[in-house]
C-alpha cells in the first residue's frame, strides 16, 4: 500500500484515524495502541503478508535482547546486533556477495531470488540503536505495546525517518495522543498534501527527462551534452521531491495522530558545502552514522588522518547501506571524497585567518552551485545501474562526446547574429537529439531548480505549528515572510485545496517512492 495511492487516501487512513480516536476517547489506551500496531502491521503486510513474519520476529527477538541487555551484557548486545546484521545481510546483500565471489574465483554459487522485505534497513538500524543505547544506559524501560508501535507505526516503517526511542517511546505514552485534536489534523493534513503535490507532480512529472536517459546510456546509446545534463539534472530533481514528499507525507502522517516525526529533510540542495549538505539530506541517518559509527571509530578525535578514514569508511558503508551495488559504493566513497576536500579547505581558509561562517551573496551563491554540481555528478552513479552507463553519461557531461542541439535551432539561432553558423563552424552539430526536448526541458528543469534553491521548504512554512523534532544542527535559513507561513485562513484554505485537488487529480497511476528500494 502506498501513500499516493487511492486505498490509502479514501480508505485505509480515514478507518485507521477514526478507530483509533474513537478507542481513545473510550479510554481504553492499550486497545488505541494495539489497534494503531495492528493496522501498521496490515500496511506492512499489504505488499506480502509474510513480511509480517519477518517484522514481528524482529519487534520480538530485538524487545528481548533489550531486557536482557539492561544489565549491561555485553554478550546479549553482540548477539543482538550480529543477528540483526545477518538478516539484513542476508535479504539486501547475500547475492551482491556471492556475485562478487563467483567473480573473483570463477565458480558459479547461486543462490536464487531473494525478495528485499520494505524498510527492512529502516528499521533494523532502529532497533539497532536502541540496544546500544541500551547497554550505555540510555534508555528506560518500555512497554512492549509502546516498543512495537516505536518499530511498526506505520507513517515512518518503509522509508523513514529512523526514528529514535527517547524520540518516540514518550511520546507513545502521553494520553493526549489518544484524543483527536483538531489542529494536529488540519496541520497534518496540509503537510501530508503538500508531500503527496511534491511526489505526483513534480516527482513523477519530470521522471520523462530522467528514466529514458539512463536506460539508453545502459543500452550503450552515446549521449549528447545536453542530453546527458537533462537526464542527470531530471534525477537530480526527481529523487530531491520525492524524497522530501514522502518525508512531509510521513511527518504529516505522524501530526495527524498526534506524533511529531524528526525532521529528515532541510532544502539540502541550499548547501553551501558537502557537510552541509549531509546536515540536510536524510538527516536521521546522518545522525545514526555519525553516533554509532563514525564517533565509536574514533571520529575526529585522534587527528586529521584518522578522521579521515574514519569518515571515508562511514560514507562507504553509507553507500553500501543505499543498495547491493558497486554503484552505490562509488557514489558513497566520492562523497566521502567531497568531505575530505571540504575539511581541507576549511582548514586552508582558517590558516588564512578567514571567518568560515561569513560570506557574501555572490560567495554563498558560488558556493550553492559547485556543491549542487558535486551532488549531481555524484547521482549519476547513484541512479546508473552499471559503472559503465554511469562513466558514459559523465563523458557526455563533460563533453567528450561532443555538443549536439536540434537541428530546429539552426534557423532560431542564426536569426541571433548568426549564431547558429558560428556554433558550427565550432564543431558543435545540429541534428535529431532523441532524449533532449528543448526548451520545454530547460524550462522545466530551470523551474525546479529555482523552487530548491530559494523557495522556502515545508517546515519553514509550518514553523508556527512546529510539525517535526528539528534536528538539523546547521546554520538555519532565516523563515518565510510571514505572510508566507501556514495559518488556518480562507488565503490559505484555498491554496491548499488547490494542491490537494492538483495532488489527487495526479494519481493517475501508481509509483513508488524511489526510497523504498533502499
Amino acid at each position: 500500500m502506498l501513500f499516493n495511492s487511492h486505498v490509502f487516501i479514501f480508505l485505509f487512513l480515514p478507518i485507521t484515524l477514526f478507530v483509533f480516536f474513537k478507542i481513545g476517547r473510550m479510554g481504553y489506551s492499550r486497545l488505541a495502541i494495539a489497534w494503531l500496531i495492528g493496522a501498521s502491521l496490515f500496511f506492512y503486510g499489504w505488499w506480502n503478508p509474510a513480511y509480517m513474519i519477518l517484522i514481528i520476529g524482529s519487534v520480538l527477538f530485538n524487545y528481548t535482547m533489550g531486557v536482557l541487555i539492561v544489565n549491561q551484557s555485553k554478550k546479549y548486545l553482540a548477539l543482538g546486533i550480529i543477528v540483526n546484521l545477518f538478516l539484513l545481510g542476508y535479504f539486501k546483500y547475500a547475492n551482491f556477495f556471492i556475485a562478487n565471489i563467483n567473480v573473483l574465483t570463477g565458480k558459479t554459487f547461486h543462490l536464487g531470488e531473494i525478495f528485499l522485505p520494505l524498510g527492512i534497513s529502516f528499521f533494523t538500524f532502529q532497533q539497532i540503536a536502541y540496544l546500544i543505547d541500551t547497554y550505555r544506559g540510555k534508555t528506560h524501560k518500555y512497554d512492549f505495546l509502546h516498543y512495537s508501535l516505536f518499530v511498526t507505526f506505520f507513517p515512518q516503517l518503509i522509508a523513514g525517518p529512523i526514528v529514535h526511542h527517547r524520540e518516540m517511546l514518550p511520546q507513545f505514552a502521553e494520553k493526549s495522543s489518544l484524543r483527536f485534536n483538531a489542529e494536529n489534523m488540519a496541520v497534518g493534513l496540509t503537510i501530508f498534501f503538500i508531500g503527496l503535490f511534491k511526489k505526483v507532480v513534480l516527482a513523477d512529472g519530470v521522471v520523462v527527462y530522467a528514466s529514458p536517459v539512463f536506460d539508453a546510456a545502459l543500452n550503450g546509446f552515446t549521449l549528447t551534452f545536453f542530453e546527458a545534463w537533462g537526464g542527470a539534472l531530471a534525477y537530480t530533481f526527481q529523487l530531491y521531491f520525492d524524497f522530501s514528499g514522502y518525508s512531509d507525507m510521513a511527518i504529516g502522517l505522524g501530526r495527524m495522530f498526534g506524533i511529531r516525526l524528526p525532521l529528515n529533510f532541510h532544502s539540502p540542495y541550499k548547501a553551501v558545502n558537502i557537510i552541509d549538505f549531509w546536515r540536510r539530506w536524510h538527516i536521521t541517518l546522518s545522525r545514526f552514522l555519525r553516533d554509532y559509527l563514525y564517533i565509536p571509530l574514533g571520529g575526529n578525535r585522534k587527528g586529521p588522518l584518522r578522521r579521515g578514514i574514519n569518515l571515508m569508511i562511514t560514507m562507504l558503508l553509507g553507500g553500501l547501506w543505499h543498495g547491493a551495488g558497486w554503484t552505490f559504493v562509488i557514489w558513497g566513497g566520492l562523497h566521502g571524497v567531497y568531505m575530505l576536500i571540504n575539511h581541507a579547505w576549511q582548514g586552508f581558509r582558517r590558516l588564512l585567518g578567514q571567518d568560515i561562517k561569513k560570506s557574501s551573496f555572490v560567495g554563498r551563491l558560488a558556493s550553492m552551485t559547485l556543491t549542487f554540481t558535486a551532488v549531481v555528478v555524484a547521482w549519476v552513479f547513484f541512479r546508473a545501474e552499471s559503472f559503465d552507463s554511469a562513466l558514459s553519461i559523465l563523458q557526455s557531461m563533460i563533453g567528450l562526446n561532443g555538443f549536439a542541439l536540434p537541428e530546429t535551432y539552426l534557423g532560431y539561432l542564426n536569426r541571433l547574429f548568426s549564431l547558429g553558423t558560428r556554433l558550427a563552424e565550432l564543431g558543435w552539430q545540429f541534428e535529431r537529439i532523441e532524449f533532449f526536448k528543448g526548451i520545454r526541458e530547460i524550462a522545466s528543469l530551470g523551474f525546479l531548480l529555482l523552487l530548491v534553491w530559494f523557495a522556502p521548504n515545508t517546515q519553514q512554512l509550518m514553523a508556527r505549528y512546529r510539525p517535526a523534532f528539528d534536528i538539523y544542527k546547521g546554520k538555519s535559513e532565516s523563515s518565510c515572510w510571514q505572510w508566507m507561513q501556514w495559518q488556518p485562513r480562507r488565503r490559505w484554505a484555498i491554496v491548499c485545496s488547490v494542491v490537494t485537488l492538483l495532488a489527487i487529480l495526479g494519481l493517475t497511476r501508481v509509483s513508488e517512492f524511489l526510497y523504498f528500494q533502499f
